[in-house]
This record gives C-alpha cells, sequence and structure tokens, in this order.
C-alpha cells in the first residue's frame, strides 16, 4: 500500500466528515485511512461510521478509538497501525488541496524511484493552502539548516518514509512542536532526502492549539529546546542574527495580516523562483 493518511481527533463535530470526505475522494486510491480517536463523547465517530457503512475490520478505513495523552500520543499511536509506505497526517478541518495530491505524489515518487533514489528515508513536502488568510504558503524548494531554523513545510503537506516515522515516535515532552522536532530529526539525524514536490498539498485550517496567543511562549520556549538539541551554537547564532537582519518580527506580522499576507506570500513565491 502507498500510502497512509492519518486522521487524530476527540470530539471533532462536523470536521471530521469534511476531512475524511476530502481524502476519500481522492484520485489515487492505494492508500488507506487510519482514524485515530481519542475517546470522542460527541457521537461524531459513531455517526460517520454508520453513515459510510464502515465496519469493524475494514480494509480501507480503520479507526482505532484508545485512550491517549494528546495529539502527539495520539499520532504515534496511528503510526503503530499504519501499512502504508508513505504517512501523512491530516487533522481534523485541514483538507487535500485537490483530488488528484495523492495521484501526483505517487508519480513523484515512482520518478525519484527510476532515478535510482531510496525511497526508505525521504520526506516529500509541498505548498499548502492558509485557510485563515486565503493564501497559498510556499515551501522553500531546498531544505537547509536556516530552513529548518526558520520555516519548516507545514506538517500536513508532508509526506513522510514510514520507517522515519517508526523510529523517530513523536517526542510526547514537547506540548507544541513534537512535529517541528521531528522534522529535525529526519533532517540532522535520520539523514532523510528532502523533496519539494511542486505543488500544494494540504488546505490548513490554522487557528489551532500552537496558534493562540496563550501559548506563543511556550512555542518559542520549545523551539529554542528543539533547534539547541539539532544545531550548534555558532550556527544558531549566525541564524538568529539573519532573522535579526532581515525584520523577522515585521515579516511575521505581515505573514498573519489579513491585509498584508497575499503581498507577503506573493513575493516569497516570487523569491522562491516559482510564479
Amino acid at each position: 500500500m502507498k500510502f497512509s493518511v492519518i486522521t487524530v481527533c476527540l470530539n471533532p463535530g462536523e470536521k471530521l466528515t469534511l476531512t475524511l470526505e476530502s481524502i476519500l475522494r481522492q484520485s489515487c486510491q492505494d492508500m488507506e485511512v487510519i482514524l485515530k480517536d481519542g475517546g470522542s463523547t460527541d457521537g461524531s465517530v459513531e455517526r460517520w461510521q454508520r453513515e459510510n457503512g464502515v465496519t469493524p475490520g475494514a480494509e480501507k478505513i480503520k479507526v482505532f478509538m484508545e485512550k491517549d495523552r494528546g495529539i502527539y500520543d495520539a499520532m504515534n499511536q496511528a503510526v503503530s497501525h499504519a501499512a502504508g509506505e508513505f504517512l501523512l497526517f491530516l487533522n481534523c478541518g485541514d483538507v487535500f488541496a485537490d483530488e488528484k495530491v495523492l495521484e501526483r505524489t505517487a508519480e513523484a515518487i515512482e520518478a525519484e524511484r527510476m532515478s535510482g533514489t531510496d525511497t526508505d528515508r525521504i520526506v516529500f513536502y509541498g505548498d499548502t493552502c492558509g485557510e485563515k488568510n486565503g493564501v497559498m504558503i510556499a515551501a522553500a524548494p531546498k531544505i537547509t539548516g536556516f530552513t529548518c531554523y526558520r520555516n519548516i513545510p507545514c506538517h500536513q503537506s508532508c509526506f513522510y518514509s514510514a520507517a522515519l516515522c517508526r523510529e523517530k515516535p513523536y517526542d510526547l515532552g514537547y506540548k507544541i512542536r513534537a512535529d517541528y522536532d521531528h522534522f529535525l530529526w529526519c533532517y540532522y539525524v535520520g539523514k532523510a532526502k528532502m523533496r519539494h514536490i511542486g505543488f500544494p498539498v494540504a488546505a490548513y485550517e490554522g487557528r489551532g492549539f500552537s496558534e493562540e496567543k496563550k501559548n506563543r511562549k511556550l512555542d518559542k520556549q520549545e523551539h529554542r529546546q528543539i533547534t539547541a538539541c539539532y544545531m550548534g551554537r555558532v550556527e544558531l547564532l549566525r541564524y538568529r542574527f539573519i532573522m535579526l537582519c532581515t525584520l523577522s518580527p515585521l515579516r511575521s506580522m505581515m505573514a498573519e495580516s489579513t491585509a498584508f499576507s497575499g503581498m507577503y506570500h506573493w513575493l516569497k513565491e516570487k523569491i522562491y523562483g516559482r510564479v
């Protein structure tokens, strides 16, 4: 099986249907859906199963209802059930950018294999549609140390070789940035190849736990902890100096502003060399 698309949830309401319908509309059906529920009490999972005729033991759509200690523990549990070669995590409320995302990604994977690339340790990543501001968020065409420090691709737009997720589970010590820690581990420790696939993968809802104002202090703290684990002191000083010289706070404000985000991401695409 080529893909395992993983959705974890807890009382997701109607967002569950939105996300799962997006997955099931994919033109490429060489996939399974792993739905991991942490003990919802709103009846949404049972209702969706009933309305769609999903029975226990179904081959295409696997539903697991197990208690967990939060989203990253739920993701680790889901990985243990996944049979696909490549894993993608699509949260409730997020959807695929269009119906051919998996088809085009499968073509990109096969092109890498035809060129002799070992795809057992590789991350394919794409661009992201930002639902909050209605803009296209361009991913860097090449992953570097500075990219890892500043702005990695959106988690929902990354296809991971399954071996990478099994070898390095999400660290439950991080409440906000365990996916960031995992990406840096893949790059620095796992020595995974990084391939930009050149098209949008997911439409990201945003407005989640990590983006709430009360959690921004913890977000910055975890960023410092994680980067210190993978990057040397001189490297970190260089990246901080670059961020200071390029007016990072102003750019962040523009990226998050409804009025300026469109222009900011358009310029970002131009810098990355794509129209």
